[in-house]
């Protein structure tokens, strides 16, 4: 809104100092700190309007010190984090671009599944929830919309240069360039890390390649949102672990909508990716901010209405920039918790069937909360896990020039 506006001033009326909304990174610092307010300003009396109606958390007994403290503890927190990512998104973006309007599509439909989740979990006394098969329902739509828009829309395209783009005497020299219509992915550690979709799929036909990466779409954010939901367990982990991938996944989308940049590190150029800083500027103020109430002990939590949209968003992010293959490091933490279920759950059906008992391989799955059952105190237990998360972000934008 206020792009388009200030775009009118500068271009139009020509009014002095109104061209600085051309800058991403002006853009990008005001959604930050515009997001920061409306979480840390505006987040205690959201908190205090969900306690007064007795919206809190049902806890079950896992047997886990400090767990029955949380009882009663407001939840569908995710709403405040909605919030600080649409309002500066809306001001400070531009509306037109493609990618902006994924994202925004993506924060709503994903933060609707989880409301209506918590909303039958709170009001109507049901533990369950929502029933899985209509969560995978939902995240199955948004995963079509997702593939099929960025297949078939025009906007959505990569940037090849006859020759480098260059600067002399501060001048930025582009030379001729073509658009192409290519399902181009990151491929990391490799020299040539660029893989093809269609050159895989070519044997199938045309037809079959846009249902393939419509299939990969809707798995990885399947994925990634259902990992991000099992790895909200504790008291800020899910928000600052977000917070850590949203500020590595910022960095490629601002190196890869520049071209200078993405010549530099030899990266694919994608036209108006750049546009995607704002949006991620306003995703990481949203989980600090909201890590102000949620850090240890917990004024607030999230519920699936926050984490199912975390987890939807970062997976989306990855695929406009080409990245999704660089998830399991980028998004190391959610795989692991995924997996320590999946491992959890399979060796235990194994071993009744053929033991006549089940049998563990953790003390208790999610991950997380084995560590609680060995006595090791939450906060830790988040700050390592933060820990593990930075550096798994380290390398993964190491695979910039490792390869």
């Amino acid at each position: 809104m206020l792009y388009s506006l200030f775009d009118y001033f500068d271009r139009v009326l020509d009014i002095p100092g109104t061209g600085v909304f051309r800058y991403i990174s002006f853009r990008a610092g005001m959604a930050a700190l515009v997001s920061l307010i409306i979480t840390i300003t505006f987040g205690h009396h959201i908190i205090n309007w969900i306690r007064n109606r007795q919206i809190g958390e049902t806890v079950r007994d896992l047997g886990l010190e400090g767990q029955t403290q949380k009882k009663g503890t407001p939840t569908m927190g995710g709403l405040m984090m909605i919030a600080a990512i649409l309002i500066p998104t809306l001001l400070f973006a531009n509306l037109n671009n493609i990618y902006i309007q994924l994202l925004l599509i993506t924060t709503v439909w994903l933060g609707l599944i989880g409301f209506l989740d918590d909303y039958i979990k709170v009001f109507r006394k049901n533990k369950d929830g929502l029933k899985g098969r209509f969560k995978i329902v939902g995240q199955i739509g948004i995963g079509i919309i997702v593939g099929a828009t960025l297949y078939y829309n025009d906007d959505v395209v990569i940037r090849e240069f006859s020759t480098p783009v260059s600067v002399e005497s501060g001048v930025i020299e582009t030379p001729a360039f073509q658009d192409v219509k290519a399902l181009k992915t990151t491929i990391p550690f490799l020299k040539n890390n660029e893989f093809d979709y269609e050159s895989v799929l070519g044997f199938l036909g045309d037809s079959m390649t846009p249902v393939f990466y419509i299939f990969v779409a809707i798995f990885i954010i399947t994925a990634v949102s259902n990992g991000a939901n099992i790895t909200d367990g504790i008291d800020g982990l899910a928000a600052g672990t977000s917070a850590i991938i949203g500020l590595a996944i910022a960095i490629f989308a601002y190196l890869s909508g520049n071209a200078i940049f993405s010549q530099y590190l030899n990266i694919m150029y994608i036209p108006n990716s750049g546009e995607l800083v704002i949006f991620t500027a306003a995703f990481i103020g949203a989980c600090v901010g909201f890590l102000w109430y949620n850090s240890y002990p917990a004024q607030v939590f999230m519920g699936d209405t926050g984490s199912l949209m975390l987890g939807g968003v970062i997976a989306v992010l990855a695929l406009t920039l080409r990245k999704e293959l660089l998830i399991p490091v980028m998004c190391g933490i959610f795989l692991v918790e995924n997996l320590s279920v999946m491992i959890q759950v399979a060796y235990f059906k194994y071993t009744k069937k053929k033991y006549g008992e089940g049998r563990r391989v953790f003390l208790m799955s999610p991950l997380h909360h084995h560590y609680q059952k060995k006595g090791i105190h939450e906060s830790k237990i988040v700050t390592r896990f933060w820990i593990i998360g930075i550096l798994l972000a380290v390398v993964t934008l190491a695979t910039l020039k490792l390869r």
